[in-house]
């Protein structure tokens, strides 16, 4: 379906916002709008975690959507999880633009037909460099781009991982941690491991949280903080890429 005038986009909410990006950016809606989001455009908040869905008969209203990170493992059962990978079957049969980022990036990977699990190397907390693929200069996601850099800096914060894409799908980034850092499917999928919309202080709570509940060692979390302090992920990139994609552009 065509849209004439205002667009609509859809963000799944599957994580619940942490005491910081609700003091600092009013939750985690307003970090995604702003980092995706034009002038001129609705977005409806859905939070899939906490069992909100769109109604199936509305989805052709939307012209987009995104699957936010979460805590929670794309490969667990939960009904949510569940729920979501069918409607986000549902999206790719209707050829909509959908965009999962982290969480997101999984269980996309997932309901359409991939294999994500845990990481085989670990938590990946940081800034990483992700490597993109020879010949994409006519790849329909970087036609944004006058020219199509080596590689990406981006944030991540995650512990699983995509193992396998699904059948027809394309590996478009990888990184020397995560062989499976981006994917696209068709013209309508993209799925990206790192967090695109992150700035350095959101990582940085999330550090201290992931401490403190002993999800991770102190000296670990140190050490990576000192290396985000020095070096800056392209956020202006990725947002380009993110919001042309979206549009269809």
């Amino acid at each position: 379906m065509k849209f004439v005038g205002e667009k609509r986009f859809a963000l799944f909410l599957a994580g619940r916002d942490s005491d910081h990006v609700k003091k600092v950016y009013g939750g985690y809606y307003n970090v995604f709008v702003d980092a995706f989001g034009e002038e001129g455009e609705q977005w409806d908040l859905f939070r899939v975690v906490d069992g909100e869905f769109p109604d199936k008969e509305e989805l052709h209203k939307y012209h987009g959507f995104v699957i936010s990170g979460s805590p929670s493992d794309a490969h667990g059962n939960d009904p949510w999880i569940l729920k979501l990978c069918l409607l986000l079957q549902n999206l790719y049969a209707m050829e909509k633009e959908v965009l999962g980022i982290c969480f997101g990036h999984q269980v996309l990977c997932r309901a359409l037909g991939g294999k994500v699990g845990r990481s085989y190397t670990g938590w990946d907390i940081g800034l990483r460099k992700v490597k993109l693929m020879q010949d994409l200069q006519a790849h329909t996601v970087f036609g944004c781009l006058t020219e199509i850099p080596t590689f990406l800096s981006i944030i991540q914060c995650h512990q699983d991982e995509v193992w396998e894409i699904p059948a027809g799908a394309e590996l478009i980034a990888s990184s020397d941690k995560t062989r499976i850092e981006m994917f696209t499917l068709g013209d309508h999928i993209l799925g990206i491991q790192g967090h695109p919309e992150y700035t350095k202080d959101i990582l940085y709570d999330i550090i201290d949280r992931l401490v403190k509940n002993n999800k991770i060692e102190k000296e670990f979390a140190e050490d990576t903080k000192s290396r985000l302090e020095v070096a800056e992920p392209d956020r202006k990139t990725w947002e380009k890429i993110c919001r042309n994609f979206l549009r269809g552009r």
